[in-house]
């Protein structure tokens, strides 16, 4: 899986559209380094939480993606069911825990998207989570989760976008 190269045609469509690109803009980059990558676990769980906090943000706009962000999880609860699980599992502590490791994780997590998204505005956040809604298969996710969860727009799609 690498950052910026998107390898199905689906997911550069899911991501142009988001840009307003048309397909434009996305290119092969080397893939990060697994040392400092966060699990898929926890790619995931940051998703679920970015769109939970930004659609919350953007729920007074023209472009409110709460009912999007809804079908989301309930296409995709088992996946993030299972990742919640993984991170319960990596943190050391039982399933029935609350105030725990994860739920401190999670709160930092929400905070981090409480300004909203470092790049992406609530009319591209609503695209894709529409999108993410439609797909199937955690590798897809993880794959649209490491795209998202970058810090800035990756250098390609910053240019395309101008």
């Amino acid at each position: 899986m690498n950052r910026i190269g998107i390898t199905r045609p689906w997911l550069a469509a899911l991501m142009a559209l988001a840009f307003g690109l048309g397909g434009a803009g996305v290119a092969e980059a080397a893939p990060a380094s697994a040392a400092t990558t966060p699990s898929e676990a926890h790619k995931l769980r940051r998703m679920d939480i970015m769109l939970m906090v930004t659609g919350l943000r953007c729920r007074t706009t023209a472009d409110d993606f709460m009912e999007d962000y809804g079908r989301f999880t309930s296409s995709h609860m088992a996946e993030l069911n299972e990742a919640n699980a993984q991170l319960r599992a990596e943190l050391g502590e039982g399933a029935e825990v609350s105030g725990g490791p994860l739920d401190r994780m999670s709160v930092v997590m929400a905070n981090e998207y409480g300004a909203g998204h470092p790049w992406l505005s609530c009319h591209q956040l609503r695209s894709i989570t529409q999108g993410l809604a439609t797909v199937q298969g955690r590798a897809t996710l993880v794959e649209v989760a490491g795209q998202l969860l970058e810090r800035q727009p990756p250098i390609l799609m910053a240019l395309a976008m101008r």
